[in-house]
């Protein structure tokens, strides 16, 4: 099953995170998405204008309602970036991955 069609598990408190090598795998499914520190994913996506980069937003926003999980996001003129790490495990869980591969799907 493709990570967009998988569901965000929550995690209890002090969950386990992603190892190296389970990180490399998800990722290599996320292109475009940088993990920073081992810790979280960023991603910046550019658009035309503002109210595309708004609108780009409020959709990754509805999906964050919908899945329960919750990422980090700034907005400007024609761009969005996108932080994305389980606060309870404090690092990368599996429904980081899920939500970034959701995110992809969306057309600007």
């Amino acid at each position: 099953m493709a990570l967009r069609d998988e569901t965000c598990i929550p995690c209890r408190d002090g969950g386990p995170t992603l190892d190296a090598q389970e990180l490399a795998e998800l990722t290599a499914e996320l292109p475009g998405w940088d993990v920073v520190d081992g810790h979280h994913l960023h991603r910046r996506l550019e658009f035309a204008d503002f109210s595309t980069a708004l609108a780009w937003l409020n959709r990754a926003g509805a999906i964050c309602e919908e899945q329960g999980h919750h990422a980090n996001f700034a907005v400007g003129w024609g761009y969005v970036e996108v932080e994305i790490f389980t606060h309870k495990a404090n690092g990368l869980t599996r429904a980081d991955a899920v939500l970034a591969a959701k995110f992809d799907g969306l057309q600007p």
